[in-house]
């Protein structure tokens, strides 16, 4: 039964949103990239292990919060404090994650809606028609703002249906799309000439890399950033959960899921990077390091996919429906953090709070868009660089010190009586508090 605010019905439907909010675009491409700019295989081991020693601790800090309060980020992180200053300071954090989700949606629109583009492009180039099919693939502000649009209602359409009709049924669709696709291209890819070494870097790790600070921190970062966490998105959906959850095992599955992935996703673009480069393309930037991010989805893989053949644009048909499903799962929570204050603190239905929330926040798109030069990189940086490790520092305090510990054991119990007794309760409570923030502030320190 759903509770009056919307509560996932199932564990599987909480699994595939949390999982859907974890990867997107940032995890198909970073991860990746990041593992052969960093050692190859040895990265994948660190980010293995620091994903369940850092990400994992930080998620279910989150989730403990979200349940407990069943509320909004803002009301939710004081509604867990005691005295008018951490009240306060729990609206402030907050409000703070509101405006950090909407920014880093304003921008991931943006990107998502070039994926739209590149989606359609194959099409009009099957169908013989080039200037359709320049107009998409070239960077203009009328196709930018057309595609964002059009990404933008889809991820507001499926927020304004609720969490039940809209989040959970779409993410339990998305998802196994997603991972078909995925496993669907990585066969293709497999097959080519060039992928062998691109899986020799990928899966034959140099031990001798573990030794090397930059890469454990870089590791850290991408394990911290991979699970959506910092911005509140898995707050709400931790309150959406039923007491009869536990929540430290279904923490666990989403970590799983999300790291099975993101390995998955490099088994694909690692080796199709290297195919590319077997067919002429540029792998490596001036420094040294593989491409990464835009240069990597619009310059790399077109040569792949003129390469080959008659297939080729079915195959980018393919790729670019796997990013967009990517985007749309971690859209749709991002918008749901604004949304879920607006619907719980005004009078006004959800479709109408969604459709001005998702309003304002694509006029924020549109303003970047007119301004890309200046405005793009700074949004990315404000909230992605300085604002996710802050905010994701302070959940941690508000799980940690704010929170009494009486209640935090109180709200594991909820679904997992004998948690008390467990190897978890006996360190997750001290991890939490010391050893979470002070992994985040070394990543954060390492990335400035």
């Amino acid at each position: 039964m759903s509770s009056p605010r919307g509560q996932f019905s199932s564990k599987t439907g909480f699994i595939m949103a949390a999982a859907g909010s974890a990867v997107g675009l940032g995890n198909i491409w970073g991860f990746p990239t990041q593992t052969a700019s960093n050692g190859g295989a040895a990265f994948v081991l660190a980010y293995l292990v620091l994903a369940f020693c850092l990400a994992y601790p930080a998620l279910m800090a989150e989730l403990t919060l979200g349940r407990h309060s069943r509320s909004n980020t803002v009301d939710g992180l004081a509604s867990v404090a005691s005295s008018p200053l951490t009240k306060f300071f729990g609206r402030f954090t907050g409000w703070y994650g509101i405006v950090v989700a909407s920014l880093i949606l304003s921008f991931y629109t943006i990107i998502a809606g070039w994926m739209v583009a590149y989606l359609i492009a194959p099409a009009a180039e099957m169908m013989s028609l080039d200037a359709a099919h320049h107009w998409l693939t070239e960077q203009s502000n009328g196709r930018n703002l057309i595609f964002g649009g059009l990404f933008a209602g889809l991820t507001m359409a499926i927020i304004a249906s609720g969490v039940e009709s809209g989040i959970e049924r779409w993410s339990t669709r998305l998802m196994p799309a997603l991972i078909v696709l995925l496993l669907l291209l990585i066969i293709y890819v497999l097959t080519q000439e060039g992928a062998a070494e691109g899986l020799k870097l990928y899966l034959l790790p140099d031990l001798s890399q573990l030794t090397n600070p930059d890469l454990i921190v870089s590791a850290m970062g991408q394990a911290f950033f991979s699970l959506s966490l910092g911005v509140g998105t898995m707050m709400i959906y931790g309150s959406y959960l039923s007491k009869d959850d536990s929540l430290p095992r279904l923490g666990a599955i989403v970590t799983t899921v999300d790291v099975g992935i993101a390995f998955t996703a490099g088994l694909l673009i690692i080796p199709a990077m290297f195919v590319a480069q077997h067919h002429g393309a540029t792998i490596y930037s001036e420094s040294g390091d593989l491409l990464a991010g835009p240069d990597l989805i619009f310059q790399v893989l077109p040569v792949l996919f003129e390469s080959m053949g008659a297939a080729g644009p079915w195959v980018a048909i393919a790729f670019f429906g796997l990013m967009t499903i990517a985007s749309l799962t971690s859209s749709i929570s991002m918008l749901e953090v604004p949304v879920a204050r607006a619907v719980e603190t005004s009078q006004a239905s959800r479709p109408v709070v969604t459709l001005i929330i998702g309003g304002i926040i694509f006029a924020i798109s549109a303003v970047i868009i007119l301004n890309f030069g200046s405005l793009f990189g700074l949004v990315v940086d404000f909230t992605t660089k300085y604002s996710q490790p802050i905010l994701g520092i302070l959940l941690c305090i508000f799980a940690g010190w704010i929170m009494h510990r009486d209640r935090l054991l109180s709200e594991l119990k909820e679904g997992h009586e004998d948690i008390e007794d467990s190897l978890f309760w006996k360190i997750w409570p001290v991890y939490v508090r010391f050893f979470c923030p002070a992994l985040i502030v070394l990543s954060f320190y390492k990335s400035l």
